[in-house]
């Protein structure tokens, strides 16, 4: 239940739950499942909040589209 409602979450934020936790990691961000679901669902600007911390983390996505043609 936990992961599914991280997962909601992280969806209406544009990342994936396995890149956000990727990114929590990351950033050194010590947070349980239980207490991620529960910000989640209770506070979602510190969800969003947590979510940027993770983008900033990450490495830039090298399967991403760049926008230039090839």
């Amino acid at each position: 239940m936990w992961i599914a409602r991280i997962n909601a979450a992280a969806r209406l934020n544009d990342i994936t739950y396995n890149r956000l936790i990727q990114g929590l990691k990351a950033a050194g961000v010590e947070v349980d499942r239980k207490n991620l679901a529960d910000i989640a669902i209770s506070d979602p600007a510190a969800f969003t909040a947590l979510v940027d911390v993770a983008r900033a983390a990450l490495p830039e996505d090298v399967n991403a589209p760049s926008g230039e043609a090839a």
